[in-house]
């Protein structure tokens, strides 16, 4: 627990300071512990040092964990985001555990999502996932395609969408990710001139958030960086 309480810490001191930098305040800016591969007792560690928000790549991980009689006794002050890609055959369950889901990239996917959300009376909050480099590896809507994905979700009743996502490229030295990130930024703005005003953008991992949030980052997913190098897949 000692390293993580000193981790954590760290990294609340590097947002408030990137934070102050880019003219805000560091309230302004969420931490989201992604706990991919991470074992239940480690969230739950997490959340005694005061962590609140936390990110799952797979449906499936997020299920087990929050199925563990360590996580049963969460508060319900604690949030939990879907950031890994979501194929449409999890999207109910998706609906089911994630509070927001950050990771939607397709009018296809939103509409299956409304459906799901509809069923369960809830009104899912997401943010569209944008690609902004050519790496077949990564998902997301394209730029050109934005105006439209947010014209076909404003119609749909049981979703909010509430800002952007990208993952960028992995550079070793962050800078290389800044335009990236100042590019999100930019397409949040093109996007509130044009009527639609999104709060959040999330962006920036252990690697580059300092960077992420002087570009306007409002939400930043940390992992390596809280719980150290992932040593494998969870054991089932």
């Amino acid at each position: 627990m000692t390293g993580l309480v000193e981790n954590i810490g760290m990294i609340k001191a590097r947002i408030a300071s990137a934070s102050l930098r880019s003219g805000r305040r560091p309230g302004d800016v969420r931490l989201v512990a992604v706990t991919k591969t991470v074992g239940p007792d480690a969230v739950l560690s997490a959340i005694e040092c005061g962590l609140k928000e936390f990110g799952e790549s797979r449906v499936q991980e997020a299920q087990r964990k929050l199925s563990s009689k360590e996580l049963r006794v969460m508060g319900e002050d604690i949030s939990w985001h879907l950031i890994g890609h979501l194929q449409m055959n999890k999207a109910k369950a998706a609906v089911g555990i994630f509070d927001l889901i950050e990771s939607v990239d397709s009018a296809e996917l939103a509409q299956t999502l409304n459906g799901h959300a509809g069923k369960a009376h809830k009104v899912q909050r997401i943010l569209l996932q944008v690609k902004l480099s050519d790496e077949e590896s990564k998902y997301g809507i394209k730029n050109k395609n934005i105006a439209d994905f947010i014209r076909r979700v404003n119609d749909m009743e049981n979703l909010r969408l509430e800002g952007l996502m990208t993952i960028p490229p992995f550079f070793e030295d962050p800078e290389n990710a800044r335009p990236y990130f100042r590019r999100l930024r930019q397409i949040r703005d093109e996007i509130a001139v044009a009527g639609t005003f999104l709060p959040e953008l999330s962006m920036g991992m252990s690697n580059d958030f300092d960077v992420a949030i002087e570009e306007g980052a409002t939400i930043v997913r940390i992992g390596t960086a809280i719980f150290g190098e992932r040593k494998g897949k969870e054991a089932s």
